[in-house]
């Protein structure tokens, strides 16, 4: 696939002129799927999904003037026959994943499907935003966070700490957000000791494109990589 990974959705002009160099044709013209699965285990979010669905969220992904844009939520697809959405995802030109619960999202990526389908959407791209974007990585930065989510009796905690290793980084998004205490630099440094592989730590305004394996920063804003 490629990649575009983001802490705050296509919050600039640098960032949006990436997305349709990936798309290879302008957003008007590109179809796309919008997954809010993320954000349902947090309280308010079936109210913030609806906002996100709807582009009233304040980080721009729905509301960039798609040619079509439909809605995958993973929680249903294991009780669909697979003919009857497996289409739909790979004709799209671009699968959007929105924030929330990092291991929510890939226990229900790995359940539904997805997660095995995605590296055969060569063509495709994939736009995370912030635990859309850390599902795709090996490590999951969230873990200890995401756990208080898990419902009891639930086997959703077993590897918390990992996620989809579809690209060979991790990524810490957020940096130095000031709602967010633990997004400082030093704070990300400390986590990211413990990785074996590097760490991308970015703000709102960085994103990570990712095309065959090769890496770009695209930035307005304030990004570090953290080497093992």
């Amino acid at each position: 696939m490629k990649f575009l990974l983001t802490s705050g959705g296509i919050s600039n002009p640098s960032i949006a002129d990436a997305l349709v160099d990936l798309l290879g044709k302008p957003i008007a013209e590109s179809t796309a799927l919008f997954i809010p699965t993320a954000v349902h285990p947090f309280p308010g979010g079936a109210e913030r999904a609806w906002k996100a669905v709807h582009g009233r969220a304040d980080i721009p992904l729905t509301q960039l003037g798609w040619k079509s844009l439909g809605l995958l939520e993973l929680t249903a697809l294991p009780t669909i026959r697979e003919e009857n959405w497996v289409p739909a995802v790979r004709e799209a030109d671009a699968v959007l994943v929105w924030g929330g619960d990092v291991l929510y999202l890939t226990y229900w990526m790995r359940q539904s499907g997805l997660a095995d389908l995605l590296p055969s959407l060569t063509d495709t791209v994939y736009v995370g935003v912030s635990a859309g974007s850390i599902a795709v990585t090996p490590y999951n930065c969230d873990a200890e966070f995401d756990l208080g989510f898990v419902p009891d009796g639930s086997d959703m905690a077993k590897d918390a700490d990992r996620a989809l290793g579809l690209v060979d980084f991790t990524l810490y998004p957020h940096l130095n957000h000031p709602d967010m205490g633990d997004t400082t630099l030093p704070d990300i440094q400390r986590w990211a000791s413990g990785i074996p592989v590097p760490t991308y730590a970015i703000d709102d305004d960085t994103a990570i494109a990712v095309v065959d394996g090769n890496v770009d920063v695209v930035s307005e804003g304030e990004w570090k990589l953290i080497n093992p």
